[in-house]
């Protein structure tokens, strides 16, 4: 995210997310930017005094009841922008495109604290809401390649997109962790042989990307192993919140459903915090989301321990050449893959994968190996 943001602040295009955000009055109030136009706030008429504790209970009751800004331009066009779950990001948008410039500052002492959540499936949830609702702005009118076009550079409207397209991104990364694995199983070569040059173009991508985001991370301060960690969740989101994300977007587009708000539960328990502590990945319920992470691992386990039968018995080093980077795609994965193992198979706490989820994704696992690929 730092090396995010400060790039999109070098184009003058940093998106409101979240909190830890100031905004100008005026900007908020649906103001175009101006250098010549000030608005003085002190010399706005005072609608308070001469009021009497009956008009103020009255006021109350229609603030309290939701219907304060119906009938108004708030939520159109002051304030924050209504519709979709992430209202942050559409909104800074609508304030760029009038005008208004955004500065990033990040200080090097905290200014703004939250909790964040401490178990996978909180964290899947509000990936998967956040996703959704990013989604939702890039098919509505305030897609910026539409709404941005003419108020903001391309530059910015290809920055907002960066996040507004993570749910389309879970199809090419679904089809890189299971389509290698069902051809491994089935001996259909992908990719170019391992030491002919067409092979190197595919290689070249796969070190570059990997070695950018390392040195990436390890400059943002992180760990080696913290930035492991961010490539395991970068697969488990991608395959879970974006790819859900991405269905439910399409279904409610279609006029199929409505848009719904999950609410990411703020109260850890004492043994979930004391797990989290001990740097245990958190699972402890039959969501589908670990269903579906589950399914994967199972898969990619059963293609990489066929992979290295056929290579430890009988099968020549050349008949297998073909299949050596599904081979290494397959590893990779049971790798990223190794905490769903272990809460799979071997512990016994209340974070593990409870059974019916073990006992489902097996049965997919074996049906997808036993299906017939032609």
């Amino acid at each position: 995210m730092k090396i995010d943001f400060a790039g999109f602040d070098g184009h003058g295009i940093m998106p409101y997310i979240g909190t830890g955000c100031f905004h100008r009055r005026e900007s908020l109030c649906g103001r175009k930017y101006s250098e010549n136009c000030s608005v003085e706030w002190n010399d706005v008429k005072d609608t308070i005094k001469g009021r009497t504790i009956d008009e103020f209970e009255e006021a109350g009751k229609l603030v309290a009841n939701c219907s304060y800004e119906k009938g108004s331009q708030w939520g159109k066009e002051m304030g924050l922008v209504y519709g979709c779950a992430t209202e942050d990001m559409v909104t800074g948008l609508t304030i760029q495109c009038k005008g208004w410039k955004p500065v990033y500052y990040n200080p090097t002492k905290r200014a703004f604290r939250g909790v964040a959540p401490t178990t996978l499936d909180q964290h899947l949830a509000q990936y998967k809401r956040w996703s959704e609702g990013l989604f939702q702005i890039f098919l509505s009118k305030y897609c910026p390649i539409i709404y941005g076009h003419g108020k903001i550079g391309f530059s910015a409207q290809i920055g907002h997109c960066l996040y507004l397209l993570w749910a389309p991104v879970a199809l090419p990364t679904l089809y890189y962790v299971v389509i290698p694995a069902l051809s491994l199983l089935h001996g259909v070569p992908l990719f170019p042989k391992v030491f002919g040059l067409w092979f190197l173009p595919f290689a070249y991508a796969f070190v570059a990307k990997t070695a950018y985001s390392l040195i990436e991370g390890l400059r943002s301060g992180n760990t080696l192993k913290g930035w492991w960690n961010f490539q395991r969740m970068w697969v488990f989101r991608r395959t879970t919140s974006y790819f859900l994300a991405f269905i439910d977007t399409v279904v409610r587009k279609l006029g199929f459903s409505e848009t719904g708000f999950a609410v990411t539960a703020k109260v850890v328990d004492d043994d979930v915090l004391k797990r989290y502590d001990q740097e245990i990945m958190e699972f402890g319920n039959s969501s589908v989301m670990f269903t579906i992470i589950s399914t994967l691992a199972l898969l990619n386990l059963f293609s990489l321990s066929w992979g290295i039968k056929k290579l430890a018995f009988g099968t020549t080093f050349g008949a297998l050449e073909n299949l050596i980077p599904q081979i290494i795609i397959c590893g990779l994965m049971v790798m990223v893959n190794l905490p769903v193992y272990e809460a799979l198979f071997f512990r016994r706490d209340k974070g593990s994968i409870p059974s019916s989820v073990m006992f489902k994704s097996i049965v997919i696992a074996s049906m997808a190996v036993l299906m017939p690929i032609y």
